[in-house]
């Protein structure tokens, strides 16, 4: 039997996952008493059941017997019973905004700040995020992306190094996406937007491709550019970093950034040690600034 402790921030998408679960399989129980989280294991696990995959969700909701989980997982190992635990995770940032779009409560905050409250929740929690073998950062994902993740870690059983890299093409005039962690400046090369015809087109047209491919210069920067974050990605997962944002930056995020991101993107894409998206961020703020 497959057994999976699906936890992790409030507002970081554990009701959405667990839906995703039943999809695939899995008979889900959210908030389950944490005292009958063991019998509850013990009947799924017996040999005449038809229980063959199971997700149990908790989270703060607990409360104080958030605490008795540990004992209860112990219990678990030392009886040979196997479980996973998968655990969402979001920035700080991003859960008050996801809190402050919908207008619910933090189940920590009260009548106080939503920050104090994720804050709260993070020390609570923190000792699962420590045992789990799955950890899922959200705060760039779609849902549709973190549907991906899930399949690949639950349905077709890859292996999962719980990093997932957002490239992300930006213009400088519009400023640096705040969430970056590398930030590259591609404002070196020529510029497109100063030659007849290729204005409008962005990085995503062949003609613009070509134009910022074909100087020497755009062909180092991305072979060592590329050099670079396969060094520096075994290292961010040993330290147990779970996002990163690479972000790759023009002066208007149109061309010059979405062409190198593109190229970086395709070299990348594939591998099994993490998982990938793109963004252009800026792509199409001219074409919206000149209506």
């Amino acid at each position: 039997m497959k057994f999976v402790i699906l936890t992790g921030m409030s507002g970081a998408g554990k009701s959405t996952a667990l839906k995703m679960m039943e999809d695939i399989g899995y008979f889900c129980v959210d908030n389950l008493p944490i005292a009958l989280i063991e019998k509850f294991a013990e009947l799924a696990g017996l040999q005449d059941a038809e229980l063959q995959k199971v997700a149990v969700g908790v989270d703060i909701r607990s409360g104080q017997a958030l605490s008795e989980l540990q004992v209860i997982m112990d219990r678990l190992r030392q009886s040979g019973k196997q479980f996973d635990i998968l655990y969402l995770d979001s920035a700080d940032e991003v859960l008050v905004k996801r809190y402050k779009e919908t207008r619910r409560t933090h189940p920590l905050a009260g009548s106080g700040r939503v920050d104090k409250g994720i804050r709260e929740e993070r020390r609570r929690l923190e000792f699962l995020k420590n045992q789990a073998e799955y950890i899922v950062d959200t705060s760039n994902m779609l849902t549709r992306e973190l549907k991906v993740e899930l399949e690949k870690i639950f349905l077709q059983n890859q292996d999962y190094k719980n990093l997932f890299i957002t490239l992300v093409s930006f213009g400088f005039k519009y400023g640096i996406p705040t969430d970056s962690d590398l930030v590259f400046d591609v404002r070196f090369l020529p510029n497109p937007y100063y030659v007849e015809g290729l204005r409008a087109k962005t990085g995503n047209d062949q003609e613009i491709r070509e134009y910022v491919m074909q100087f020497p210069e755009a062909g180092y920067f991305l072979d060592k550019l590329e050099d670079m974050v396969k060094f520096l990605i075994p290292h961010y997962v040993t330290e147990g970093k779970n996002q990163l944002v690479i972000s790759i930056g023009c002066t208007g995020g149109k061309h010059r950034s979405v062409t190198l991101a593109n190229a970086l993107h395709q070299r990348m894409q594939n591998q099994k040690e993490y998982g990938l998206k793109i963004e252009h961020r800026d792509i199409h703020k001219d074409a919206l600034r000149n209506k």
